[in-house]
């Protein structure tokens, strides 16, 4: 059987994508089928967040994404040192910081 060349693509990056946007709260819900990323920015004596971006993907993606993340941030460990998590385990009471949620798509926490 032939080896499938791997097919080059053009990544393109516009200006405003380029900016990137920051988030410090993460929202993950899944269907059978898809796997929503809710980026949210939470800051002090604020009591609400809004969500600034939504990823919404397969779970293969996901599982590849998954993958990349651990091995970039494994690279960037040896290169600067053990990444600290502060408040381990995460609580609910607490919302700032990336937590997952076992809402469906359509249930708000």
């Amino acid at each position: 059987m032939a080896n499938p060349q791997k097919q080059q693509i053009n990544i393109e990056l516009g200006e405003k994508e380029a900016e990137g946007i920051y988030a410090n709260m993460a929202l993950l819900m899944h269907s059978p089928t898809e796997i929503i990323l809710d980026f949210a920015r939470v800051m002090p004596r604020t009591p609400k967040a809004r969500v600034l971006a939504r990823i919404i993907m397969t779970p293969m993606h996901a599982k590849l994404l998954q993958k990349t993340l651990e091995d970039n941030l494994n690279k960037f460990e040896k290169q600067f040192g053990p990444i600290t998590v502060h408040g381990e385990p995460h609580q609910a009471a607490n919302p700032i910081g990336f937590e997952g949620s076992p809402n469906s798509p359509g249930e708000q926490k």
